[in-house]
């Protein structure tokens, strides 16, 4: 599991976070803290990995905690979310290594969106070795989630969880046909939910050659998205 520090100054915002979390597979919430201060003695008394963090605290900055985190040494991660939207302060996120910045307010399928991308991230560094460059793109590119598309008319959003889960966990390229196997979908319900994910950017074709010289579509899913 995933431990989660929640912070916010608005204690109705940080239980509202606190509870989307706590939906996503995976996560958990480890504490929430409504100040600066109490973010860091969180930090200091948990096992945290990830910090939902506000900018505007009554004490100090979020970029303050950001800052002080790394200061002491903690290996831990950072997804600014907050009503800031200045480019001085995007920036200065960055800088303090905020992995990912969102922008309040948000639904839940973007806040998901971060946390699947970032989950996706950590099994990707957790895999060590050596990184092609490819790998290396996947690695930089593995946080730029955007939330999932409302879908047209005739699909279904069971159907298309179904889907976007398989492809996420699936280990490298599947076919239609694997797909339909692994989901007990048809295959061409199978082909019709990997033409609308490729069409938004959520997985990536690839062409196999076999061979009958007529190309396999491969699918694979593009990380973070």
């Amino acid at each position: 599991m995933i431990e989660v520090l929640v912070v916010d100054d608005d204690t109705r915002v940080a239980d509202v976070n606190a509870a989307y979390v706590a939906k996503v597979p995976g996560f958990r919430v480890a504490a929430t803290a409504h100040s600066a201060a109490e973010a860091l003695r969180r930090i200091e008394e948990c096992t945290v990995d990830l910090v939902l963090l506000d900018h505007y605290l009554p004490d100090e900055t979020g970029l303050d905690v950001a800052r002080i985190v790394r200061e002491r040494g903690h290996q831990i991660d950072v997804i600014m979310v907050t009503a800031a939207r200045d480019v001085a302060t995007v920036q200065a996120a960055m800088r303090h290594g905020a992995l990912q910045y969102l922008v309040k307010p948000f639904s839940f399928a973007g806040l998901r969106g971060k946390l699947e991308a970032y989950a996706a991230l950590r099994r990707t560094l957790d895999s060590g070795g050596e990184a092609e460059q490819a790998e290396v793109d996947r690695i930089f590119g593995a946080l730029s989630a955007t939330p999932a598309p409302e879908l047209p008319k005739g699909h279904s959003p069971t159907t298309a969880e179904l889907v976007r889960r398989a492809m996420m966990n699936a280990e490298g390229p599947l076919s239609a046909q694997e797909l339909a196997d692994l989901t007990r979908l048809s295959r061409q319900t199978a082909q019709r939910y990997l033409k609308l994910l490729e069409r938004t950017g959520r997985v990536r074709l690839s062409l196999r050659y076999g061979d009958t010289g007529r190309p396999e579509h491969r699918y694979e899913w593009a990380a973070g998205r």
